[in-house]
């Protein structure tokens, strides 16, 4: 299996491949399916809302091994028929090759079908590095008692293939560029390499003409999942200035996580603290809701822009908002 870059530079930090994916698919599930389970998006009706169900799958969720993270979420969508169906989506994202993979898969979709009596599709996204861990089925059998589970899979190795990048790189689906910078990340060992897909992928936002949402949403995914070295990375965000003057499109989106060289991401004008409690503020709105954002909003608002920058730092581990503040 490759070395990781982290592995290879000291001054490197610490990839996020969790957090990223969790915020992706939830503001790009639509798009998800899209690309990797084109089958299951046209069942859907995208006319009725997506619900969330994070605390119903926390409550079947209890993972006793340590070191492990995973980045699974559950969404109830209805099929054109008008049945109420959850969507249960296990993201293997550790890079390496999980024996009982298959038999977690089983565990979390019996225990919410036994629970709520609903439906359940079960969905895997295997971001690894091992060529042959493909599991797609567990069957158990003793006795002449048998039982066989069958679940979707997608290996995103697969799409190393040249035909198959060449199709990401054209697609105009926004969730191709999640999986070609969680691909680089996964292989690319230089990173200076590293660097230039990085860029290439950002300049690929600006290319497609999407609009300042979606380009701030999506360069916060791929700066998660690929960190480079400082040195590298001031000359990225160098770039990336670049790229925005001449394309007139000023929205300076590295500092958003990383801190200040030449700005920050939001409001300028506002001045650095104002601008870092707005990006925390934010940041808290997608992932704990806004009654929890407007609960700590005072708070945010009067610390200082340091603080705020440690906060923002947090908010990507912490499972509930009090943990970003103790």
């Amino acid at each position: 299996m490759p070395t990781s870059v982290d592995d290879t530079h000291d001054d490197t930090p610490a990839t996020d491949h969790d957090s990223p994916w969790k915020e992706a698919l939830e503001r790009y599930f639509p798009d998800f399916l899209a690309l990797l389970f084109p089958e299951i998006h046209a069942e859907i009706d995208w006319n009725r809302p997506l619900d969330f169900m994070d605390k119903e799958l926390q409550k079947v969720v209890r993972d006793a091994e340590t070191g492990k993270r995973y980045a699974d979420k559950l969404i109830k969508v209805y099929s054109k028929e008008g049945a109420e169906t959850w969507v249960l989506i296990h993201v293997e994202v550790q890079g390496e090759a999980e024996s009982d993979f298959a038999e977690r898969m089983y565990l979390y979709y019996y225990r919410l079908r036994d629970r709520y009596g609903v439906d359940v599709v079960s969905l895997a996204v295997l971001a690894d590095t091992s060529p042959g861990f493909r599991p797609e089925r567990l069957k158990i059998q003793r006795w002449g008692c048998w039982n066989e589970f069958h679940f979707p899979m997608v290996k995103l190795l697969d799409y190393l293939e040249p035909d198959r990048w060449t199709a990401l790189e054209q697609s105009d689906n926004r969730f191709a560029l999640v999986v070609m910078a969680q691909l680089r990340a996964k292989v690319t060992d230089d990173a200076d390499e590293l660097k230039g897909w990085k860029f290439r992928l950002v300049r690929s936002m600006y290319e497609r003409g999407y609009g300042r949402s979606d380009i701030l949403e999506l360069f916060r995914i791929i700066d998660w999942m690929i960190s480079l070295p400082s040195a590298l990375e001031a000359q990225f965000r160098e770039a990336v200035y670049q790229i925005e003057e001449d394309k007139k499109m000023p929205y300076v989106t590295t500092v958003e996580r990383a801190g200040i060289e030449k700005g920050v991401v939001i409001g300028r004008q506002e001045g650095r603290q104002q601008g870092e409690a707005a990006i925390l503020l934010r940041q808290m709105t997608r992932k704990f809701g806004q009654t929890a954002a407007e609960h700590h909003r005072a708070t945010i608002e009067q610390a200082d822009a340091e603080t705020l920058l440690e906060w923002s730092d947090r908010i990507l581990t912490a499972e509930t908002p009090e943990a970003i503040f103790h």
